[in-house]
């Protein structure tokens, strides 16, 4: 199942990214520290993620 959650996170970060690019904004703009928030948010929660067990063989 797809993570919605972590899609918008990405696409936003993204947008962000390219509006930043194109106008040549500075780190302490409020889009450059939206990035730094949006970062620190998916890192939150790809460390939550549950791990999928591990198979281990029998014998």
């Amino acid at each position: 199942m797809a993570d919605l959650y972590l899609k918008n996170l990405e696409s936003e970060r993204r947008q962000l990214w390219a509006t930043c690019r194109l106008k040549g904004l500075k780190r302490d703009t409020p889009e450059r520290l939206r990035i730094a928030e949006i970062d620190r948010l998916l890192a939150e929660h790809k460390a939550k993620k549950p791990q999928p067990p591990v198979e281990r063989e029998e014998g």
